[in-house]
């Protein structure tokens, strides 16, 4: 594990992350906390989202707040829940997101709303929410994109409108909050390992061999990978980075889609 992890990096700030329960959200929590943040994880399944905190308690201080993303009203009561236990807010990491394989003649009209209301109104509804904590010089926001964005991607016209949609938010709110200090910016990353959507996406050995041999840096990213990024762009070194979307794929965007989908058989 880095040594940027015990760096207290972060000491003394509090950061709220949405889907945070699971995958490359847990990560970031689990390096926000071992930085020196006090952090809390939002997500629908309480039962998942009580087993994570457990683990992050081991490292530091954390709590959990049960709620759905695509609920205004939820989200403005577990952010007032969040700044009550540990004050004003200085970190919000919009990480919830849904994502399915399906070609669009074979996706239903609630399957790409779905998607699109996790994604692009979730996001929005936790920025929307959290600004009045987060309203202060040096506060930040980490939208977790994906290269779907930019990226057009055969099985993902979901996916593609609604990471689209968020790096927008992204730009735009950048623009919006920079006059009181709030930094916001994207991370996109790549294909991760142990993570649900590349076991989705790429179910099979041989599947996820043909990636690797596509990927220039001829290896899958890891949590460690996306957190490290995390930690910069929440950090005092990244105070004059706003509104960027910031690509960590191991050169996968490089290649386009055309070769990452011939690899993964689709």
């Amino acid at each position: 594990m880095s040594d940027v992890f015990k760096s207290g990096l972060l000491q003394g700030k509090v950061a709220f992350i949405t889907g945070g329960s699971s995958g490359i959200n847990l990560g970031i929590a689990e390096a926000f906390v071992k930085a020196g943040a006090k952090v809390v994880i939002n997500g629908r399944n309480v039962e998942k989202l009580e087993a994570a905190v457990k683990g992050l308690q081991q490292h530091g201080t954390a709590m959990g707040q049960a709620a759905d993303v695509r609920n205004y009203e939820s989200m403005e009561k577990a952010l007032r829940t969040a700044r009550e236990a540990y004050g004003e807010l200085d970190i919000l990491v919009c990480g919830a997101a849904g994502n399915f394989p399906a070609p669009a003649l074979g996706m239903s009209s609630n399957g790409f709303k779905s998607v699109l209301e996790i994604d692009v109104l979730g996001t929005f509804n936790a920025c929307r929410a959290a600004f009045e904590h987060l309203r202060k010089p040096g506060a930040c926001v980490l939208n977790i994109s994906a290269p779907q964005a930019y990226l057009p991607m055969a099985m993902q016209a979901h996916v593609c409108a609604a990471k689209a949609g968020v790096d927008m938010i992204t730009r735009t709110l950048a623009i919006e909050w920079g006059g009181v200090g709030v930094r916001v910016n994207s991370i996109t990353p790549g294909p991760i390992e142990d993570t649900e959507g590349m076991n989705r996406l790429a179910p099979s050995g041989e599947t996820r061999e043909k990636l690797t041999r596509a990927l220039p840096l001829q290896r899958f990213g890891t949590k460690q990978d996306i957190s490290q990024l995390a930690l910069f762009l929440a950090s005092d070194a990244a105070s004059y980075i706003t509104g960027s979307i910031m690509v960590c794929d191991g050169g996968q965007s490089l290649l386009g889609s055309g070769l990452m989908l011939q690899a993964m058989g689709m």
